[in-house]
């Protein structure tokens, strides 16, 4: 084996060792966000799409290369089989043939795969922001919650006090008070309400991008299957 193809080999074991790390449940994915978020990584990031680019350029050369070989050896290997030439050539003919389909194998799984985990970075990625939207919105209703459970509370405390007062003047006071509480109480409730569709909304796109990533590890198991199945 050559050294690109030998390289091409190495990468493409890299690559599923790789998707399998990710696709371990005991991660999370506020995990791999806050793995993502190392200075070493960050600084990467910067050159992160050119090196994807690269990549898929020369693996996509390499395809092409693969293809193009498997496609003059077997043409020879059909014409020597037909003029039924000794066996030694025939035999290297085949080898030369197989070792073509080979590469393109690692050629092709090395690309697709090199696409598949970029996906799949991205998805975790977006997973991690809705979580961590979702539990910043959860923080929210509870806050709200509590401070509306506070002013309902400073609110009946205000009518028993204004039940115990006779003087008018005193009432009109607590009236007044009451009102003033009653719109607070109002403005909490609104604020509860929109914040709880925010919270709906959020569990929405979380849910959409969970099935994403099932999808994604769906895919990612056939590939794996055929894989097998070819090798």
């Amino acid at each position: 084996m050559t050294f690109q193809w030998t390289a091409v080999a190495t990468f493409l074991y890299g690559e599923i060792g790789v998707i399998l790390v990710l696709c371990l449940p005991f991660i999370s994915p506020l995990r791999w966000q806050k793995i993502f978020m190392i200075p070493l990584w960050s600084k990467m990031a910067v050159f992160w799409n050119k090196m994807f680019l690269t990549i898929i350029v020369l693996l996509i050369v390499l395809f092409l290369d693969a293809v193009r070989e498997v496609r003059k050896y077997s043409a020879v290997h059909v014409n020597e089989k037909a003029a039924n030439v000794n066996t030694n050539a025939f035999d290297h003919i085949q080898m030369n043939l197989l070792r073509s389909q080979r590469n393109l194998y690692l050629s092709g799984f090395s690309l697709f795969l090199w696409l598949v985990l970029r996906r799949t970075v991205t998805l975790l990625t977006q997973l991690a922001k809705g979580m961590a939207s979702h539990a910043a919105l959860e923080m929210q209703v509870n806050d709200a919650t509590e401070a509306a459970k506070k002013y309902m509370a400073e609110n009946e405390r205000l009518q028993e006090a204004l039940s115990e007062k006779g003087s008018s003047k005193k009432k009109e006071s607590a009236e007044a008070t009451d009102e003033k509480l009653k719109k607070e109480v109002e403005h909490l409730k609104a604020e509860l309400q929109k914040t709880s569709n925010a919270l709906i909304k959020a569990n929405d796109e979380v849910t959409a991008v969970k099935k994403q990533s099932e999808g994604l590890k769906r895919e990612y198991d056939h590939l794996m299957k055929e894989y097998e199945r070819l090798q």
